[in-house]
């Protein structure tokens, strides 16, 4: 029986204290927070923070120095067919040949510890250890799951809620500090404002395996073609005119015509946070365009952070963040990952079925006049070009899903940095100092198998926009004959 003691008001289970989870192997140790567990009195500590598409964001507010500026990332399980994360098995035996170079991958058979590590082990060297933070797992009872399942329904959008749920059957959550807060051994009394974007992909493919018909993809960018689709499937009411080239453009005037673009129509990909609690953008369904009340909203929670004059915080605080993504250079080395897909989803597939020894199904659906040599050619390669191509293409997956999230607080004179990785920038229009810090978040590992639904998905994509663009054409050419025939007579 497990011997359960209380410190700062969290639960410590003893049988835990070795770090066993439920399989006998030790969770991989980083420090004292792994010993506890929590259990269903220590849910009202943690509240909702906001939601994607796999996970929960609950942020803590209660007293326990554990867990002071941390946030809490749950598993969600959909309610409908198919779990996204395949049950919580460790790597799939093609998976595992997939990622053999990893060997702290290898020998855990729960997922969840798994992705940890991806983060670890693989994100963080290739976008540095700087700007990736791997969190630790903790454990949780099922008294505690259920608790916040039913305590954070109320705060969770309705489209969420109808699509998913806490998943309860796990026994261990991830713990991230709060990147939207500054620690120093407590929490620091002086505002605190953080933006997080998602980036999205930041440049146009050129991969020789892209199809004629597809040919689109090479001139518009994904960003632009999916929010067709996201229209016409009503996820969203108007189009963004936000363009992931402005914000990876390392030009300071054109990041910043991004930010004001992410501002105009936040969607689910820009959300502002003002010492831990959001003031801008959406909690997990996404945000339509920003109106003038919540314009003057946004500026007057900017009073305290931004020192400019009456209406022009906004536009300072979007100065900010591009003057930060601009000097930062952080983008850069996101883009150069992004970049690792060389041969776009069309030649992946290819490759992913070479590894799982299957008949090829996109060969079988072309038709053999649109079947070229190229990619045919595919699978004549080698196991190991193979998995190089479809371990680059799901590594790229991750970068170009993943947030970056910029915090900043103003600082006086004579203050010191509060982290020694964090950098300053000033300000001026506002002639203030800040000193920020930026890291990525939401760095998943994909799941092999998702290379099927991401053929489809992009197959649906560039779809709806050729067939939007085709309506477009022949509405343009039918009211110009009808302006030609008013002056004909």
């Amino acid at each position: 029986m497990d011997l359960i003691i209380h410190l700062y008001g969290v639960s410590i289970c003893v049988s835990h204290l070795c770090g066993l989870n439920d399989s006998g192997k030790d969770f991989p140790r980083s420090d004292k927070m792994e010993k506890v567990i929590l259990d269903q009195k220590d849910a009202v500590d943690w509240v909702y923070r906001g939601e994607g598409a796999a996970n929960l964001v609950l942020a803590y507010t209660g007293s326990s120095p554990v867990f002071m500026g941390k946030v809490m990332r749950i598993q969600k399980s959909q309610r409908k067919g198919k779990s996204r994360v395949h049950e919580n098995e460790g790597l799939t035996a093609h998976e595992r040949l997939l990622w053999r170079e990893y060997k702290e991958l290898m020998v855990w058979p729960n997922r969840e510890i798994v992705q940890q590590l991806y983060v670890k082990h693989v994100m963080s060297p290739l976008l540095g250890p700087q700007h990736v933070d791997a969190g630790t797992r903790v454990h949780v009872t099922k008294e505690f799951l259920l608790s916040v399942e039913k305590n954070v329904t109320c705060r969770r959008p309705a489209c969420r809620i109808d699509s998913s749920q806490v998943d309860v059957n796990r026994d261990s959550v991830l713990i991230i500090s709060d990147h939207s807060v500054f620690m120093n051994g407590t929490l620091k009394g002086g505002p605190c404002i953080t933006v997080e974007i998602k980036p999205k992909c930041g440049f146009l493919p050129i991969s020789r395996f892209i199809s004629e018909e597809n040919a689109v993809k090479r001139t518009t960018t994904r960003f632009k073609m999916h929010q067709e689709l996201k229209f016409h499937n009503q996820e969203i009411s108007e189009y963004s005119e936000y363009n992931p080239l402005d914000l990876f453009s390392g030009s300071l005037d054109t990041i910043c015509k991004a930010i004001e673009a992410l501002y105009a129509n936040p969607q689910n990909n820009f959300r502002v946070f003002l010492n831990g609690s959001i003031v801008f953008g959406g909690l997990g369904g996404g945000a339509s365009s920003t109106t003038v009340l919540v314009g003057e909203a946004f500026e007057d929670a900017l009073k305290d952070v931004i020192k400019a004059g009456d209406g022009l915080c906004k536009t300072s605080f979007i100065q900010l963040v591009a003057e930060t993504v601009y000097t930062s250079g952080v983008l850069g080395q996101l883009l150069e990952v992004q970049k690792l897909d060389a041969y776009d989803i069309e030649g992946a597939i290819h490759a992913y079925y070479n590894i799982i020894s299957q008949p090829c199904m996109v060969c079988r659906e072309l038709s053999k006049d649109k079947l070229s040599n190229c990619h045919t050619s595919l699978h004549s390669i080698t196991l190991d070009e193979s998995l190089k191509i479809v371990k680059d293409y799901l590594l790229a997956a991750t970068v170009k899903d993943c947030s970056l999230m910029i915090s900043f607080r103003p600082m006086e004179d004579g203050e010191v940095l509060s982290g020694s990785s964090n950098s300053t920038l000033y300000l001026g229009s506002t002639k203030q100092v800040f000193e920020y810090k930026v890291f990525f978040i939401d760095l998943d590992l994909k799941p092999l198998k998702k290379m099927e639904d991401y053929y489809k998905l992009d197959k649906k994509i560039a779809n709806c926009y050729c067939q939007m663009a085709k309506t477009e054409h022949k509405a343009d050419k039918a009211a110009r004959r009808d302006a030609y025939e008013k002056v004909l007579t």
